[in-house]
């Protein structure tokens, strides 16, 4: 059981486990894998706070439904689970700029949140865009060989290549 506790685990390992997970998730409740709906779901419940019944009402949130899920469990879930983890390792440690970052970009805290909040907005408007995140098509939709699917995760790569050449350069 040391490799609970180790700061890196195999990928192959956790791929399997990601795996194995994606197929209970199709067998236990016939949905797929994915996170992205969550956020969406969690915009839904504190709009509602403002808004009341006002959401309900609302095409795309009687689409996806504002209530808490399993989807939205499995988000609270991963993020306890890496928090735990990091704790279990010993690798926990609060930052607010990266070393990677640092040496790229400088120590200043303000341009990296800046350049976290736009990454983030861009993420989830491409995830709602695409109807999915990369769980949703880069895990479930390639195990089901969707064609859509398939498409969005070559992106995910090359886009994700792209992004780090142009903020890191060739290394």
């Amino acid at each position: 059981m040391e490799w609970l506790y180790a700061t890196r685990w195999s990928p192959y390992a956790a791929g399997i486990g990601i795996g194995v997970l994606s197929w209970l998730t199709f067998l236990i409740s016939r949905k797929p894998l994915g996170c992205s709906t969550a956020f969406a779901t969690t915009s839904g419940m504190l709009r509602a706070i403002i808004q009341g019944d006002k959401v309900a009402r609302n095409a795309y949130y009687e689409r996806i439904g504002v209530r808490i899920d399993w989807q939205w469990m499995l988000v609270l879930g991963v993020a306890i689970g890496a928090f735990i983890s990091a704790i279990a390792s010993g690798d926990f440690e609060l930052l607010w700029v990266p070393s990677r970052w640092v040496a790229a970009f400088g120590s200043a805290p303000l341009p990296r949140l800046l350049a976290a909040i736009v990454g983030g907005v861009f993420m989830g408007f491409g995830a709602r865009w695409a109807d999915g995140c990369t769980s949703g098509h880069g895990i479930s939709g390639t195990l089901q060989l969707s064609v859509a699917s398939w498409v969005s995760a070559i992106c995910f790569f090359l886009g994700g290549i792209i992004a780090a050449f142009l903020i890191y350069g060739v290394a």
